[in-house]
């Protein structure tokens, strides 16, 4: 008897990997960023004592959206679905807030690289991860 012919959906390990040890970057500058703004607060009573005063309130979305990715990145390691799909939902929200607030056309070639380059850096670990996730739950589900 012979077997039917069908297609291995296992994950590619390179692709996971790829996804553990980006994810894994993000992750580390992220919380280095976290604890050096935490120290900041804890010793001087103020996260960043160079900020500038009444600066508008929705520039501190996006960090706050890559922190929360980084911290899906994380969580990927053991769900790659959950944290793959928490790293990419919060880089798509951040995506209209850095339009809004910062648009493209005005200063194309200093926008590309941050904060639009950076959202993108925090986001495709996250894809890599949803990609795996697919492939192995393709792998788990019944062949017809």
């Amino acid at each position: 008897m012979t077997k039917p012919n069908h297609t291995d959906h296992k994950p590619s390990p390179w692709i996971r990997w790829t996804a553990r040890i980006w994810g894994t970057l993000v992750l580390l500058i992220a919380l280095f960023i976290f604890i050096g703004y935490a120290s900041s607060f804890f010793q001087s009573g103020t996260a960043d004592p160079y900020a500038e005063e009444d600066y508008p309130l929705i520039e501190n979305l996006p960090p706050l959206f890559i922190f929360l990715s980084a911290l899906g990145l994380g969580l990927a390691w053991r769900w790659e679905g959950w944290g793959g799909a928490i790293a990419v939902l919060f880089q798509l929200a951040n995506l209209p807030v850095l339009l809004i607030h910062w648009p493209i056309g005005e200063d194309f070639a200093r926008y590309l690289i941050a904060p639009y380059g950076l959202s993108l850096m925090v986001a495709i670990p996250g894809i890599l991860f949803l990609i795996c996730w697919a492939q192995a739950r393709k792998r788990k589900s019944p062949v017809d």
